[in-house]
């Protein structure tokens, strides 16, 4: 039984892109995905607005 010929055909280019890029668009992913913070309160201070859950 003999061997299959190997595929000798280039492997596809792919276009690259550059690890600032890539770092800069997990950021802004980030900063867009992210809620704001609410404000700080002082200690003792109770939260007196309810909002009901959608």
């Amino acid at each position: 039984m003999q061997a299959p010929e190997r595929d000798e055909t280039r492997p596809r280019v792919v276009p690259a892109v550059s690890m600032r890029d890539l770092l800069a668009s997990c950021a802004a992913a980030t900063a867009v995905s992210t809620p704001p913070r609410e404000p700080r309160r002082p200690e003792g201070e109770q939260l007196t607005e309810h909002r009901e859950a959608a």
